[in-house]
């Protein structure tokens, strides 16, 4: 799929920016980038109760996710897991709790700001098997095979180059290990006024892949097992979804 009519550079200083203020928004009198519509469908709300509570207030306000991959990541003790774009940490921090002290979660993400938020986040909750990383998620600074679950919520989509992401996962993904997102999925008659929309992919839904998009990229990545289930409308022409694929045991 062709990205809207900005270059790569123009997208990730866009998504760059919205995302920087979302950090800034983090404290508890900052005002929120997401609109009250936005908030019904992206945001903490799609966490239980008991994942709120048990972390710090701030992880909660900068979350800016449609999901809850960890709910659906099935992550076990002694596993490393993952986070691509992980934002204020609140993924990072409950991946930790689940794959215990033997374990370890890392999160990368590009903005500065947010890495402030989720490092000063993983110091209010006390967490000691976490690790934030600076990067992009087109270029994953870990060790080829040296995860066993990558997780994402939200932010693929906000990628201008997909394929290359999901190349990543596969490459830093031990042989059959899994890949556990939540993302949009567009609808394949999304109009291409909304593709257009430089607010609409930062804020997305612009960028988002179809259902046949995502099954054919992540097959060519090297993952199969693929399963893509929509969970709720999150646009007119979009929804969230779970996206859950392994990585072939031989990946060329």
């Amino acid at each position: 799929m062709s990205t809207p009519g900005h270059t790569r550079d123009q997208i990730r200083d866009a998504v760059r920016e919205r995302y920087a203020a979302a950090a800034a928004g983090g404290g508890c009198c900052a005002p929120t980038i997401l609109s009250e519509e936005e908030q019904q469908v992206f945001g903490a709300g799609q966490y239980g109760e008991t994942d709120r509570d048990a972390l710090p207030e701030a992880a909660q306000l900068a979350s800016l996710g449609c999901g809850n991959p960890t709910a659906m990541a099935e992550l076990h003790e002694g596993e490393t897991v993952l986070d691509l774009g992980s934002g204020g940490g609140i993924d990072v921090l409950l991946s930790a709790r689940r794959v215990g002290p033997t374990g370890k979660a890392y999160g990368l993400d590009m903005t500065d700001e947010m890495l402030a938020l989720a490092r000063a986040n993983a110091s209010k909750a006390g967490a000691t098997n976490v690790q934030f990383l600076k990067g992009e998620i087109e270029d994953i600074p870990l060790a080829a095979a040296s995860v066993d679950v990558i997780i994402s919520n939200c932010v693929i989509n906000l990628s201008a180059d997909k394929r290359q992401v999901f190349r990543e996962a596969a490459r830093v993904l031990r042989p059959g290990g899994r890949f556990a997102v939540s993302d949009v999925v567009a609808d394949p008659d999304m109009d291409e006024a909304t593709r257009q929309d430089m607010r609409q992919f930062t804020g997305c839904i612009a960028g988002a892949l179809t259902v046949d998009d995502f099954r054919r990229d992540l097959a060519e990545a090297g993952f199969d097992q693929i399963e893509i289930e929509e969970t709720h409308r999150v646009h007119e022409h979009a929804g969230s979804a779970i996206v859950r694929a392994r990585r072939r045991p031989s990946v060329p």
